[in-house]
Order: C-alpha cells, then structure tokens, then sequence
C-alpha cells in the first residue's frame, strides 16, 4: 500500500492540534471542491486525498494507530486485536501488516522463510495451521489457509448513512447474514465482515447517495437557511432542518444573504459510541418578494428615498 503523508497533505507539522488540522482542511477543501473546479480532474483527487488525510487526523485512534504504523495502520487496526507477541489477545493478524512487522524485525517476510516451519510460516500459525510442507508445528494435521477475502459494494442512502442501517447479503449456498452498517459512515468507506462468507471475509465497499439538501465537508454538514427580507433586515428567527430534527436559529438584524453560521453538533456522527457529530453549517439565502402590492412598493420608495437624504444633504453642504 502506497504511502500517503497526511501531514504534508493538509500542510500542517506532525505536531498540529485539531483546530489547526481542521483550518487547514476547510481551507483546502473549499480550494479543491468540486463545485470550485468543474471538471478538474486533478482537483477532484486533491479534493478526495485531503478529505481521506482528515478523517484520519481528526480522529485520535485513527492518528495515532496512522503515526504507529504509517500506510499500514488500516491493516494493524483490523487484524491486530491485541500484540500478537505478548501482552493482550489476538485471533488473527492481517498477512500484510505481518509482513511488515517480520521484515521490520530483519526475518523476512511472511510469504519467505523456510520449508516446513521458521518466521515464514509464523502467518499460517496465527491463523490455526501452517500451511506449509511437514504438516502443523504442534503434530496435528495439516490445516488449510484462510480464504481470500471477498469484495462486496453496497449502496445507501444519504439519510442511512447518517442514522446507521443494516443490509442483508446472501451467500452462494443460499444461506443469508445481515451485515450492520454504522452511523456516519462516508462515501467509499469499506467495512470489514470477518469469516462471514464460508470463512472468508467480506469487506463491504458503501457507496453513499448524495443528498440533496445537505453537503457533507468531512464530518461537518452544510446546509441553506431561506431567510426572508424582513428578517434579515430587522433580525428574527428561522427554522433549520438537520437530518434528525428541526432546530430554531436566531438571525441578527442586517444579516447578508451568504453568511454562514455554525451550529455545534449537529452535523455527522462521529461514532455511536462517543455520541460526538460534527457542525451544522447553516449558508443563509435572502429571499426577495417576487411580488408586491402598491402600497409595498411605495413604502420601499419611502425606504429608499430615506437612506438617500442623509447623502444628499451631505453633498449640499
């Protein structure tokens, strides 16, 4: 796996805090949002390497398991339930980051190493047998390697995504499992189902539909607030709508139609378990009668003539 410095992505130091991490993903991701760049290929890529560096970095476990084992930290995190070298528990580890961690030891690497047993066959002992020639290393029988894993894409809604769900996929001896997706997971997210085809793992590639009423930007949400003239004016309030409720937000007087306003967690979820989201961002759009009465138009007349005397009498003197 090819690596990628998240660091030099979003262009901060190794020692960066979350607000300075978040700075600089909002900023890059306006710079190569799509919207932004029409048909920009190479900013569409930039785009998505500065969303996938922030998710990482915004999240503490993700970075520091990122900083522990680079470009193999997905692996470590999925295969590694404990230290398979002592200290902690762990059924299986990821022939990957296996690899990784013998060649890091100077024993070669987990495909290498001897006939009939030595560091080579260490992967096939985690996962129950060796796999190699002269049969289990405890005098058992042979057992046979762990199945490849099986890829499998799954798509759902904007609304699913951010509630969680759960899709039910079938096996080819007819047989059927429901697999559980979590809350907030993003477009291109894959999970990994262990054991769950005849042994083999399935990893689920999400695909997400886009809404069209809010733009996920990482793990924040944006929404438009229609405002009309009167309350962006003389200030009032407006109803905004979040994935899973309506909440009332307060608009000051002389508010410009463009203006964003933060609303603190009530955008995607983190996890369920932490119960953290991410922000609502609420672009505010005045809205402009199409239609006016008479006795409407005149009083903006009345309005307008009004903001013109204190200029015109300034020039007279």
């Amino acid at each position: 796996m090819e690596y990628k410095d998240y660091y030099k992505i979003l262009g901060v130091g190794r020692n960066a805090d979350d607000r300075e991490i978040k700075r600089a993903y909002r900023k890059l991701a306006k710079q190569f949002h799509p919207d932004t760049n029409p048909g920009d290929a190479e900013a569409e890529k930039r785009f998505k390497e500065v969303n996938e560096a922030y998710e990482v970095l915004s999240d503490s476990e993700k970075r520091s398991m990122y900083e522990r084992f680079g470009s193999q930290w997905q692996n470590a995190q999925r295969g590694m339930g404990g230290n398979p070298f002592g200290g902690g528990s762990s059924t299986t580890i990821d022939p990957e980051m296996l690899d990784q961690i013998l060649r890091g030891m100077g024993m070669g690497g987990a495909g290498g190493g001897q006939q009939g047993g030595g560091f080579g066959s260490l992967f096939d002992l985690f996962n129950g047998g060796m796999g190699q020639q002269g049969g289990s290393p405890f005098g058992g029988a042979q057992q046979p390697r762990r199945a490849k894993s099986v890829e499998h894409a799954v798509e759902i809604s904007f609304e699913e995504s951010f509630l969680g769900t759960s899709v039910r996929l079938n096996r080819n001896d007819g047989t059927s499992f429901e697999a559980k997706i979590p809350v907030g997971v993003n477009d291109g997210s894959k999970i990994r189902l262990r054991g769950a085809a005849g042994g083999a793992d399935v990893i689920l590639k999400v695909g997400v539909k886009p809404s069209s009423q809010w733009e996920r930007i990482g793990n924040d949400l944006k929404v438009n607030v229609p405002v009309d003239l009167y309350t962006a004016v003389l200030g009032g309030k407006a109803p905004v709508s979040t994935v899973d409720k309506t909440v009332t937000l307060t608009i000051p007087a002389g508010t410009s139609g463009g203006k964003t306003m933060r609303l603190r967690g009530l955008g995607m979820p983190i996890s369920e378990k932490s119960g953290k989201r991410g922000d609502l961002l609420a672009r505010i759009e005045v809205t402009i009668p199409a239609e006016l009465s008479d006795e409407e138009i005149a009083l903006f007349e009345q309005l307008r003539d009004l903001r013109a005397e204190p200029t015109e009498q300034k020039e007279a003197q």
